[in-house]
Parts: C-alpha cells; structure tokens; sequence
C-alpha cells in the first residue's frame, strides 16, 4: 500500500475504538480518527466468531484488498480499523468492497472529487 502503513499496537487499536468515530454495516465497522501524519494506518480485525484461522485471514486478505484497491480515493492522515462482522462470511467480494466505500463516505473519509 503506497501511502499506508498498518495499526499493530493494541493501545492504537483501543484509542480508536474509545475516540474515534465509527460507521457501521451489517457486515463491517470503520473506526478512524485523524492521526497528524502525512499517511493513513490501517489496522483488519476478525473475531472468533466469524470462524477458524483459515476463515478470518481469509476475510482480512479481502479487507485489505479492498482497500488497496481503493486506497487513492481516501483521504490522507487517517488511523482507520476494520472490523469484520459474522455476515461478513456470506458476502461477496463486491459487497464487501460496497460497504467499505459506503461507510467511508458515511466518515467523510474519501476525497471530494470521489463522492
């Protein structure tokens, strides 16, 4: 991902979910929060409910697709998490790719020219 680096730390992903704003969908969750850098960080949750490893990094690597695939039409300077929900499981990569686009809208999260 060309201006993105990933959320790793626990205290990261805590701050976001305690002050960051959020957006949700029956299939997934955006957090973000303005982070004072000249880059976003992202950061892919999968719970245990949505299935075994192989299930959750399967959704993760579709997540982070998506992202990438759109990555040029966020804005800038943004700490975002992921977090994928049980439904997540019966949807299409389509759908996925729908819902993130739609709550980054929902955030103010995409460029001007893009909405």
């Amino acid at each position: 991902m060309e201006h993105s680096q990933s959320l790793k730390k626990n205290h990261e992903f805590r701050r976001l979910y305690a002050r960051g704003k959020s957006a949700v969908s029956p299939i997934l969750v955006l957090y973000c929060r303005k982070n004072g850098r000249g880059i976003n960080r992202i950061g892919i949750t999968a719970g245990g409910k949505i299935g075994n490893a192989v299930q959750r990094n399967r959704i993760r690597r579709r997540l982070r697709e998506c992202y990438r695939v759109n990555e040029k039409r966020f804005s800038v300077g943004y700490d975002l998490v992921l977090v994928a929900r049980v439904r997540i499981r019966s949807a299409s990569y389509r759908q996925i790719e729908e819902q993130l686009l739609r709550l980054a809208g929902r955030l103010d999260l995409l460029k001007q020219e893009e909405k």
